[in-house]
């Protein structure tokens, strides 16, 4: 088992993986990249993706490369939505002292994101492929506190960690409003699990930029108890970290139970309009049963429409 304050070692994810003779400049706090993958100069096709689902992605693009090998490589980003249309509409990434000005050819985000960026004539329109299962809790291995529901929460010897309410919007209002609604369906006050959700103190930590990689740090490390989290980002720290974290279930998640006290979130993804030739073969993978059961495989739920963006 991981002990606490020690950093997470993340395994790699790209389309494919660089050999060994390929100099990697990482060290966990400092020069640690984990959510831009594979090399932008010579990537065929580039997709920019929010990051919740990056799992999920990652075996999509080695399937489609695996699938259209001519691509060469597939360049992805897997970080909130924000910055990233920052990126499209400025320019570049800028990753510390580096900068990559290569734009995407394909634009994965949920649909409030990608209707503003149809608004600026970037994309014509966009279809959803995939959505969320819902909630639970992460919790240290063993469950020390002993979390069994949404009302432990307010206990005054637990530590909550959740998405930055400023940074990271659209993962904090899902997580608030799951906490709101479950909180009241246990009999407590639903407004005081948010409070404590969004108020920085003794009792609360927040990520700064990237949730999916620092909630399971903050926990990893003892600086928090337990997140509300996606169910799908829980399942994939249990998976790769199994020593180190387990989830407890709300709202019957586990048992496939779809419900409006505990929200989703629904993927779309969108064609930019100079987009490459590869970037519509890639669309349509994603709504092929290769890519639905994938998706399904790390505890989403599939939606296969078959639509052309063209």
């Amino acid at each position: 088992m991981t002990s606490p304050n020690t950093p997470l070692t993340w395994p790699p994810e790209a389309a494919q993986y660089p050999d060994n003779s390929v100099r990697a400049f990482t060290a966990a706090g400092s020069n640690l990249a984990l959510d831009f993958h594979g090399d932008p100069t010579t990537a065929g096709l580039a997709v920019f993706s929010d990051g919740n689902h990056h799992m999920a992605l990652e075996a999509c693009v080695r399937a489609f490369l695996s699938d259209n090998p001519d691509v060469g490589d597939v360049f992805y980003t897997t970080t909130p939505p924000a910055p990233l249309v920052d990126a499209l509409k400025g320019e570049g990434l800028v990753i510390g002292n580096l900068r990559i000005s290569r734009k995407p050819d394909v634009f994965i985000s949920p649909a409030n994101i990608l209707d503003n960026l149809v608004d600026a004539g970037l994309i014509n329109k966009h279809l959803p492929f995939a959505e969320s299962r819902g909630n639970v809790i992460l919790v240290r291995k063993g469950n020390p506190k002993n979390i069994t529901s949404i009302i432990d929460l307010l206990s005054d010897d637990v530590t909550v960690a959740c998405s930055n309410p400023v940074t990271e919007k659209a993962s904090y209002a899902v997580y608030a409003k799951a906490a709101m609604v479950l909180a009241r369906e246990a009999g407590t006050d639903g407004n005081a699990v948010v409070e404590k959700l969004s108020t920085t103190g003794p009792n609360t930590v927040h990520s700064k930029t990237i949730h999916h990689r620092e909630i399971p740090e903050l926990i990893g490390a003892g600086h928090a108890d337990a997140a509300i989290i996606y169910y799908h980002l829980a399942l994939r720290y249990t998976r790769i970290f199994p020593g180190l974290f387990e989830l407890v279930d709300v709202g019957e998640v586990l048992s496939g139970k779809r419900s409006s006290s505990n929200p989703t979130t629904r993927y779309h993804i969108g064609l930019i309009t100079s987009a490459c030739k590869w970037a519509e073969s890639f669309v349509s993978f994603m709504q092929s049963d290769t890519a639905q059961s994938l998706y399904e495989d790390h505890g989403l739920v599939r939606l296969c429409y078959n639509h052309s963006l063209t």
